[in-house]
């Protein structure tokens, strides 16, 4: 009788063992998963916020008004349309194109 008590609460025992460690880990995992997608909730969110900042002050014909006084009408000058790089891979690739052109240009100097 007292063996058979003694196995029916030992296995009780383990089993609840058993459960709480798989539930555990699994909790852990969901955790993991949250985090990480908070954290690239939090840097979308920035990214938007910064963007709808940048719009918004760039957009301001007051804060183009108060730009041109500051630096003068004199010396404003636009901006050519090749020289706006509308994502960054362009930018590279220019970059890239004139550091390829320096090489060889500093290859022929070697060669006189």
């Amino acid at each position: 009788m007292f063996k058979m008590k003694f196995i029916i609460a030992s296995s009780i025992f383990i089993s609840f063992l058993v459960v709480t460690s798989i539930i555990k880990n699994k909790t852990r995992v969901i955790e993991k998963n949250i985090s990480n997608l908070s954290k690239i909730i939090l840097i979308k969110t920035k990214d938007i916020n910064e963007a709808q900042l940048d719009f918004h002050y760039l957009t301001s014909p007051a804060e183009i008004e108060k730009k041109l006084t500051i630096i003068g009408f004199d010396n404003y000058q636009p901006i050519k349309y090749s020289n706006i790089f509308f994502d960054i891979s362009d930018f590279t690739e220019i970059q890239n194109k004139i550091s390829n052109l320096e090489n060889i240009y500093e290859k022929k100097i070697q060669k006189k």
